[in-house]
């Protein structure tokens, strides 16, 4: 989070996203929502530690690293956050109780306590929106080229959950749309020594969250990796796992069902209708 006088003005100064240009003809954009434990000035710490910027309710640790380094080797676009998750989710839809997080895996954040509902629109127009608008547009530009886009959404989780182990070393997270989760799981599986997750460490279904406005609701094929973050805290490990995916996933890109736009509906919307 620390940076010195002059980077946070020009940090401030950017847009709350990082676009990376692939080359012309990729149909994959790979997306990265919580890159960054980023906070601009005007929230100062948000009355939190230095410490509490370095833990996984900031960002997802190591997940900057590997994008970056699968769309470099891949040649694909990516959109990547530039902001915390604890200023605004943007993997939560805009009317998501978890938004904006007033405590988050045991910590309480005293700048997000009295935030009302005017400083809430305020964040997401800054912040959340543009970063969606981002990837509309990439979205876009591979539907205007005539092709089906595919979306790689990259994450990272715990090795721990409230005392409990984790044993996987990868998941996929997934809705209803299994066009590139299934085959993604398949190939994870085949890789020696590892434990791969089939929703897990969380279940893949939720209304609103990025996946879900950009893949389900637009019938793009989609999914969702969580990478255990003991496995990509360094850059060693950042780049193994970038290579696992540039080798695993252009095979599916040629998969007939993945150039097709199709509505699988929502298992998370079943549920609130329900309800």
């Amino acid at each position: 989070m620390s940076c010195d006088a002059s980077s946070l003005s020009t940090k401030d100064q950017e847009p709350p996203f990082e676009v990376v240009e692939g080359l012309p003809g990729s149909r994959l954009l790979i997306l990265c929502d919580h890159a960054s434990n980023y906070v601009p000035p005007e929230f100062g710490s948000l009355g939190l530690s230095p410490a509490e910027f370095e833990r996984h309710i900031a960002y997802d640790i190591g997940m900057r690293g590997v994008t970056l380094a699968l769309a470099r080797l891949l040649g694909a676009p990516a959109v990547l956050s530039r902001f915390s998750r604890l200023v605004i989710d943007p993997n939560r839809g805009e009317d998501d109780p978890t938004l904006l997080m007033r405590l988050s895996d045991g910590a309480v954040v005293p700048g997000n306590a009295k935030a009302d509902a005017d400083e809430i629109a305020h964040r997401v127009a800054r912040f959340h929106r543009p970063y969606h608008d981002a990837i509309s547009a990439q979205l876009d530009a591979i539907v205007d080229a005539g092709d089906t886009p595919v979306i790689l959404s990259m994450h990272s989780f715990t090795p721990a959950w409230k005392g409990a182990p984790r044993p996987w070393h990868v998941g996929l997270l997934w809705d209803r749309d299994d066009r590139l989760t299934r085959p993604l799981l398949e190939a994870l599986s085949r890789e020696p020594g590892l434990i791969v997750g089939d929703n897990e460490p969380y279940d893949g279904a939720l209304v609103g969250d990025t996946l879900h406005q950009h893949g389900t609701q637009r019938g793009f094929p989609h999914t969702l990796v969580e990478i255990r973050q003991d496995l990509v805290r360094d850059e060693a490990g950042q780049t193994e796992w970038a290579l696992r995916f540039a080798r695993l996933v252009p095979p599916l890109l040629e998969l007939p069902e993945t150039r097709r736009i199709t509505h699988y509906g929502s298992r998370a919307e079943i549920r609130r209708s329900k309800s």
